[in-house]
This record gives structure tokens, sequence and C-alpha cells, in this order.
């Protein structure tokens, strides 16, 4: 059986390791149900501080050696065997432009993230292979790495687990009010900020308005100050992270998506609410228009353009029904065995070992 070796330094839970962690574990389980073996190579020293805790892990791997088929690095990590004479191919997986989220970030954490983009470069230009997950981050690739040959494999979703999970955890929509949903981590890019500014404008006008938010991060604070000037305490719900059924019971509840991203490499929580028949407000930014093809995208940074996005979809129920039926048709391409099939494909071009499934064939014979 073929082997393949995960290497990645990203927290292996939701919390830290956000997006990125739920599409490599989606992956990663997709790929072992089509047929290689799959290992995850993870730290075993971690420290106070994430940088310090991936630069020691991927310096360790030089004394490394690994059996198998490929080795395939996430983001930055698998810069220090990639490329390394005598050494398994290697597949360098760049799931969110480290270089490209810089630009959105100050001070520490601009520093620490444009040392790891360094990193991230360093580990594309020495791989065998680039896999990124949108035509957007090939583009900043080529950009910012010089990497010309980048292979687009998009994100994927678990579908039949989360129509599981909806079917199971069933929360209809309140007619008394008009929900809308946002699902992210709080980093500045993703500008929750502008939902925060769009719901002060609209409370007057849809007077049962009801925002709820699901996650934590870095600008918890900052936010939750913004709320409680713009005095939202009667508007705004702060769920925090929650577990699967929860966020599946929050899908179902909500009349609308909403995440207006500055800066998305993919943005695995437009899939969700597809799969959750909801229509969907976002930036017209980034990858956004790859993956939200049937969405009201509004002009980035335009709290405004929010505001008018919402009251449109409150007032036309058909427009709102349009939208979620077009999503749920657009995301089963996402399904995850079929996406892991071109993946795998993508893999067997550079890793003799490996055995090519045709596109599609794993996903159609899993779901018979």
């Amino acid at each position: 059986m073929s082997l393949l070796r995960f290497i990645t330094a990203i927290p292996w839970n939701v919390r830290q390791g956000s997006g990125c962690y739920v599409a490599t574990r989606t992956l990663v389980e997709a790929l072992r149900q089509i047929g290689p073996s799959v290992e995850m190579v993870t730290p075993q020293v971690l420290t106070p501080i994430y940088t310090w805790t991936r630069v020691l892990f991927n310096e360790t791997l030089r004394w490394r050696s690994f059996s198998g088929d490929a080795t395939v690095g996430i983001d930055a990590d698998g810069y220090a065997i990639a490329g390394r004479r005598g050494s398994l191919p290697h597949i360098a997986c760049i799931k969110g432009v480290l270089g490209d989220a810089v630009r959105f970030e100050s001070g520490a954490t601009r520093a620490s993230l444009a040392f790891q983009a360094r990193l991230e470069a360093k580990h594309a230009r020495r791989a065998d292979l680039v896999i990124t997950v949108s035509n957007y981050c090939a583009r900043r690739v080529e950009e910012l790495y010089g990497i010309t040959n980048a292979v687009v494999v998009s994100e994927l979703i678990d579908l039949e687990a989360w129509r599981t999970l909806f079917r199971e955890h069933p929360a209809r929509p309140d007619p008394q009010k008009f929900t809308v949903l946002s699902v992210c981590r709080f980093y500045p890019r993703k500008r929750v900020d502008l939902l925060l500014r769009a719901a002060a404008l609209i409370r007057d006008r849809i007077p049962q308005l009801e925002l709820r938010i699901v996650g934590n991060g870095p600008e918890y604070s900052r936010l939750r100050q913004i709320s409680l000037d713009l005095h939202l305490e009667n508007v705004v719900r702060w769920l925090g992270d929650c577990s699967r059924p929860t966020l599946a019971a929050e899908y179902t509840r909500a009349d609308v998506f909403c995440l207006p991203s500055s800066q998305e490499g993919f943005g695995i929580v437009f899939l969700e609410a597809m799969a959750a028949g909801k229509p969907i407000i976002a930036a017209r930014a980034a990858a956004v228009p790859e993956v939200v093809q049937s969405g009201l995208l509004v002009e980035p940074g335009n709290h405004e353009a929010i505001t008018e996005a919402i009251i449109a979809l409150y007032r036309d129920p058909d427009l709102r029904d349009s939208l979620a039926s077009s999503g749920l048709r657009e995301v089963e391409r996402f399904e995850m065995r079929r996406v892991a099939s071109q993946f795998l494909s993508e893999v067997a071009k550079v890793a003799p070992g490996i055995k090519a499934v045709y596109p599609y064939q794993a996903a159609e014979g899993a779901l018979r």
C-alpha cells in the first residue's frame, strides 16, 4: 500500500489551527478512504511561542529519514527536507500563502508572520511539486515566491458528515428574528468589525436582527469594545469556539451567513454554509469569488455595502432560497473524496510509488 507522510506543525485543533487544521484533517481522512496510508509527522516538543515550535520542529527534521512514497509539507513545514538529496519526493501544500497574509497584520504578529513566510517561500522553491488551493493563491505564490508552476487543487468538505450533523442537530430559523451568522478566527483580515458596523446601521431597519458570531482569536477584545461602543448588546451574540454539533445547529438556525474577509486563500466556512443551504454575503476579494459563485459579493472594506446586502436578503425570501439552492448544488464539487482523488493524481506525477486515482472515480464509488 502507498504511504504518504504529512508534515505539519499546525496545532491539531480548530481553536488554534483554524481553517488550515480543518482542511488538512479532512484531506487526510479522504485520502485514507480512497487508498493510500497516511501518517502524520507533528511536533513532539511544544514551546510557548508557535513560531519557535515550528522552527524547532522543522530543523530537527534534517536528521530524520522517512520511509514511504512521498512527504507532504503543509505551508512552511518541510522546508528543511524539501530538495534533500536522496530523500522521498516532496510536495509543498500551500494553503494560505503566509506572505499574502502579512500585509493585514502589525507589530510582533506581522514580524512573526513575515519570518514564517520566508520559510514558506524556501519550502515552495525546494519542493518537487507545489499544490495550492485556489487560482488566487497560485497567483500570489508566483508573485511573492517566484513559483510559476503551482498546481491548484481546491479545499474540500466532508459533505456526508456535515449533512448528518445538520439532520441530528436541527434548529430552524426563528420566525421572530432575522439571524445573520458569522464564523471565523478573529484576525484583522476577517473584518468582523465591518459586520458590527453594518449591524449598527441595520438595527433600526430590521428590529428583529440578531447577529451570532462563532469564534475567538487575537481581535476578540477589540471587537467586543467596538460592539459596546456601537451599543449592540441586544443585537450581537458572542458564541466563542463551538463544537461541530453546536456549529451545525448554528448554521441551520441562521437566515444568512456573512463573512466580509478581505483576504481568504480559500474559505472553508463558505463550504459549510453552502452545505447548510444558507445564502452567503461576502467581500469580492482574494479567492472568495472562486468559492462563492452564488452569493452576494460586495466591495471589500465597505460596511454600507454589507448593510444593503443584508437588507436585500431580508426583504427577498425568494432570493434567499435561490442563492441557497445554488450553493447546495455548487458545494458538491468540493466533496472530499472527489477532491482527494485530484490531489492524489497530482502527487502521483512526481511520486512513482503512488497509484493515481482517476478523478472522481473514488468519490463516485464511495457515494454509490
